[in-house]
Order: C-alpha cells, then sequence, then structure tokens
C-alpha cells in the first residue's frame, strides 16, 4: 500500500503525514487533536482518496453510545411485528441494524473510519470500544454471530480536547496534534482555495488574522476554515478588502468580522482595545 504524502487539495505537514503513516502501519488508530478549525476530519477523507479507499464515517453527538458503533437490535419493530403476525419475526436478522464500524469491519476492500469528534461523548464511550477496536472484531449476541474485520481498517479518531480521553483508550491510539499552522503554511492553503488572489490582499488579511489570534482574552480565536471564509468575503468586496490596508484591529473591528469573530465577548473585546488604542 502506498504511504499518505497529503494531496492538491490538503496541505499535510512533515510531522502529519509520518504520523498517518506509522499509525497505518502500526495497526494503530491515529488520534488526532487540534483546535476546531484546523483540518482534523478533512484528514481522513483525503486519507482515504489518497489511498483509494472508501470512507465510513462515524459523526459521534453527545447521546451517541458505543453499542450504535457496532449494531443495534430494535426489539420494539419486532414486538409489534409479531403482534401483527408478520413473517419477518421469525428471522431475528431483520431487527439488527448494522452500525458503522460492522459497516467498516466487512467492507470489501480495506476501509477508512473516522470516529470524529469522540470527546463529545459520554466519557466511558472510548473504553466501550476498546476491546471492538483492538481485537477488529464483536459478537452480535440475538444472533450468535462475530463479525471479524476482514481487512483492518485504517482508523481515525478526532478529539477537539473538550474533555480528557481515559489512559487505557490513550494508550492504543498513536497521537498526533495538529498545530495552528504558521503564515507559510497558511498562504499555502489559501493558494489551494483561491485559484488566483491577489498576493496584496492575503498579505493585509493574514496580517490582521494573526494579530486578531494573538489578542489576549480572546474566548475563541479563529481557525482556518474562518480565513477561508473571511477571504472570500473580501474577494467579493473591494472596499472591504481596501480597508485592510488602512491600519490593524487597534484602530477598529476588521471589515466582515462575522466570518472571524463568533461571539460578542470577543466583539467587544476587540472594540475595547481599539477605542483605548484611540485615546
Amino acid at each position: 500500500m502506498n504511504n499518505f504524502t497529503g494531496s492538491e487539495r490538503y496541505i499535510a505537514s512533515q510531522e502529519l503525514r509520518l504520523a498517518v503513516n506509522a499509525a497505518i502501519t502500526l495497526e494503530r488508530p491515529l488520534l488526532v487533536k487540534g483546535e476546531p478549525g484546523t483540518g482534523k476530519t478533512m484528514l481522513a477523507e483525503e486519507i482515504a482518496a489518497s489511498l483509494g479507499m472508501p470512507l465510513v464515517q462515524w459523526h459521534i453527538k453527545s447521546t451517541t453510545r458505543a453499542q450504535q458503533g457496532l449494531y443495534e437490535y430494535d426489539a420494539v419493530s419486532r414486538l409489534r411485528d409479531s403482534q401483527l403476525g408478520d413473517d419477518r419475526v421469525h428471522e431475528i436478522r431483520n431487527y439488527i441494524k448494522p452500525g458503522k464500524l460492522w459497516e467498516a469491519f466487512t467492507a470489501e476492500q480495506r476501509s477508512v473510519l473516522l470516529i470524529d469528534e469522540i470527546d463529545k461523548a459520554d466519557i466511558e464511550f472510548p473504553n466501550d470500544l476498546l476491546v471492538e477496536l483492538d481485537r477488529m472484531e464483536f459478537h452480535v449476541y440475538e444472533t450468535g454471530e462475530t463479525i471479524k474485520a476482514q481487512q483492518r481498517p485504517v482508523v481515525i479518531i478526532t478529539s477537539n480536547n473538550e474533555k480528557e480521553l481515559p489512559d487505557a483508550f490513550l494508550r492504543r491510539c498513536f497521537f498526533h496534534y495538529i498545530q495552528f499552522p504558521d503564515a507559510d503554511t497558511l498562504k499555502a492553503i489559501v493558494d489551494v482555495h483561491f485559484a488566483s488572489i491577489e498576493t496584496d490582499l492575503v498579505s493585509d488579511a493574514l496580517r490582521i488574522f494573526f494579530q486578531v489570534r494573538e489578542v489576549p482574552g480572546l474566548k475563541k480565536p479563529p481557525s482556518t476554515s474562518e480565513l477561508i471564509d473571511w477571504l472570500k468575503l473580501l474577494v467579493s468586496d473591494r472596499l472591504a478588502a481596501n480597508v485592510l490596508k488602512e491600519g490593524g484591529i487597534r484602530e477598529a473591528l476588521p471589515p466582515l468580522y462575522g466570518a472571524l469573530l463568533k461571539n460578542e465577548q470577543d466583539v467587544q473585546l476587540l472594540e475595547r482595545l481599539a477605542f483605548m488604542s484611540r485615546r
């Protein structure tokens, strides 16, 4: 199998490429952490595309249970069908709904399994998947069968660090933290998203963007995805783009700041900074 080297659409650092390939070689899940908007979810998509594998995505919510990733048994439907005299009731498999791990384990070719934002779930959620991810198999009690991976999937697990993950789970993963991109890397990412964009506009936008991120006490610093959204607006609004040349955030809020700042506390913080600087 070829190594992951990034793609035209995804700028991966050398450290990230090494982490992906190390996890694949060790056949361990790759746990990826980093600020929201640093491309953790997109990483799994690009690994699948780069290596020519199907992608199985399991997006975790606060209500998600580990069992749902294996399978769910719909006892209520079976009871209802038995009351209605439906012949389906005699075959219990009719009421077993395969989950995302089942789908990845039984795929015809090796797949990439994304378990996205695992830290959103209950604290016991990672531990409840330890054995299944370790052995790459699980038992279906209702039918007595064992679902075993035909080909071990490449497992990518993302976390936004909303809560600590159990030590036993961490021991079974290869870990990588995606650092926030520096100016040169961000420029390369911008070039991927904009086929032709004025160099001066990118320079001005990056200058203001990093000024905003460096403000002490900011509740949510803008991310890479928010920079891309902001640039899209600036490209379509010359007047706003020209304002960037006139100064920095100590003079006024950035034009179209709603693409960068996502809560009123941060807006007020920058407003106070500009007000104090003008006094």
